[in-house]
Order: structure tokens, then sequence, then C-alpha cells
């Protein structure tokens, strides 16, 4: 099994910054892809970024240019540096990682941008 932990998530004004990570750990196997999903109240799930096992990166066009994700391979963690946040990247944040051993998920972490 493998366990993702969020951790950064937090309330901040319009125009400021956070920074997610994500830690994973356990049997963790030929990983493909780590990422970030968030899910807004009363919306559907959706990506936010992906890094790649060859370092390419994917941003949803919402984020693009103020988001910018990255990883350690060797520690087997991804954060999510989130500037210029507006009040619509409210939700809550979730890490992915895509393996040879399946699609893992973490808890959470709840990131509030108020206007």
């Amino acid at each position: 099994q493998v366990q993702l932990v969020e951790s950064g998530g937090g309330l901040v004004q319009a125009g400021g910054s956070l920074r997610l990570s994500c830690a994973a750990s356990g049997s963790i196997f030929s990983v493909h892809l780590m990422g970030w999903h968030r899910q807004a109240p009363g919306k559907q799930r959706e990506l936010v970024a992906f890094i790649t096992s060859g370092g390419n990166t994917n941003y949803a066009g919402s984020v693009k240019g103020r988001f910018t994700v990255s990883r350690d391979i060797a520690k087997n963690t991804i954060d999510l540096q989130m500037n210029s946040l507006k009040p619509e990247d409210t939700g809550v944040y979730y890490c992915n990682l895509i393996g040879a051993g399946g699609n893992y998920w973490g808890q959470g972490t709840q990131v509030s941008v108020s206007s």
C-alpha cells in the first residue's frame, strides 16, 4: 500500500501564496506521475497539475503561470507552489500518485482564499 500525506493548506487573502507538500510512503513501485487535484464545494474534482517521472509537467489552464509543481524523486515528495491566489482557487487539494501498483490519493488539505 501507498500512503500520501498532504500539508500546507490554510487561509490566505487573494493575491497571496501558499505552498502545498505531499509525502509518499509505503510500497512505491515505478511511479508514473504525481499530481494535485482539487474539489471546490458543489463541484467535481478537477486536475490542477501533475509531473511525470521524466519531469514533464502539465497544468490546468486556470492555474497556468501562477502555480508550479515540483518533485523530489529521492524523497518521494511533491510540492505545489501557488502564487497570485484567487477566491476561485478555494477547495480541498488532493495529492495523487499513479504507479505500477495503482492509483493512490491523499486525504486532502483545505485551501481557502478570501477576497
